[in-house]
């Protein structure tokens, strides 16, 4: 037996820690033992009921999770392992690392770099890898540290919080959009130049406007994401990967065809093996340890149900991780 979240709706939907048969976890060629796992917005989503995440019932949820191989007949991984799991359906359609067990595909499995811990990459999570994915969609594109402002928005969230962190770092210039004033220290702690209100960017705007973003990093979407697109720059790159405002995207075609602007979609979740080790080994380099301890909140399996509710309340800033058992 081990303890998992388990969400399952055969009487109505209930989320809870269970005790679970091991018998019961699904297929897959590598058994492990998570140290720690974290709650993404995805999770939130899940584990409060806010969306159509799960697919298949009862599951156990968490899209993420670090910790040591049991069990393995796949042929790159061993007893005693170190691994990452970020995504691949995991928790939507497969049982997830919300559990002192898990059961995966030893193809999904990415190996922990020598430079983190499993908490530490669990800090990071789904929401550090995307948000190392869309610093280096900005990069592929020729957008450089000099090339102007970087407007990131959601800032405070776990996609924003580490995309600013890492685009600090590397010395762009960033300009974080929320709706928390307060922030303000934390967002400059990380590496933000300045702060503007969310609000400047959340409502209907014109669908061309004045140039301002050489590139944004945007978890947003709807009229945040097409503002953002109507006030870059001339050859500048918007990374979209996140939907916090809504799915839509009231825009036009006005930003790419007259002044040649990128929208680079970002996908976590099915990105191929090589594409998320360069992730990690970015993150291994140009992740400051001190600031990304400082996004971090610590909770229990146990306390995981009442922090994803927070999460999807927007009470949450930076990056919950969750130790598994003792």
């Amino acid at each position: 037996m081990f303890n998992a979240l388990l969400l399952d709706n055969s009487s109505g939907f209930t989320a809870s820690v269970s005790a679970v048969d091991e018998s019961r976890l699904p297929q897959g060629d590598v058994t492990v033992a998570v140290a720690y796992s974290t709650l993404n917005y995805k999770d939130g989503l899940a584990i409060a009921n806010k969306g159509p995440v799960v697919r298949n019932w009862p599951m156990v949820a968490g899209i993420d999770g670090a910790g040591t191989v049991l069990e393995s007949s796949h042929p790159d991984w061993k007893v005693g392992d170190a691994f990452i799991h970020n995504g691949w359906g995991v928790g939507e359609t497969h049982w997830g690392c919300l559990s002192e067990k898990a059961r995966l595909k030893g193809d999904w499995l990415v190996k922990l770099p020598p430079a983190f811990t499993p908490r530490q990459a669990m800090a990071i999570g789904t929401a550090g890898y995307t948000a190392m994915m869309c610093v280096m969609a900005l990069e592929d594109h020729g957008v450089k540290p000099d090339a102007g402002e970087i407007l990131v928005t959601g800032a405070t969230g776990g996609v924003g919080s580490i995309s600013i962190a890492l685009l600090g770092k590397l010395g762009y210039k960033v300009v974080a959009a929320t709706g928390k004033a307060s922030e303000e220290a934390y967002l400059k702690s990380l590496g933000a130049e300045s702060i503007i209100d969310r609000a400047t960017l959340a409502s209907a705007g014109k669908p061309f406007q004045k140039e301002r973003w050489a590139g944004v990093v945007d978890a947003v979407g709807s009229h945040t994401l097409a503002n953002a697109l109507a006030q870059t720059r001339y050859g500048g790159v918007v990374a979209a990967c996140g939907l916090a405002q809504g799915m839509d995207l009231p825009t036009t075609v006005m930003p790419f065809i007259l002044r040649g602007v990128t929208l680079a979609g970002i996908d976590s979740v099915m990105a191929p093996l090589a594409k998320r080790q360069r992730a990690w080994d970015r993150l291994a380099r140009d992740l400051d340890p001190v600031l990304l301890e400082s996004m971090v909140e610590e909770v229990s399996l146990e306390d995981a149900i009442a922090k994803a509710h927070d999460l999807m309340a927007g009470k949450v800033r930076g990056r919950v991780v969750v130790k598994i058992g003792t």
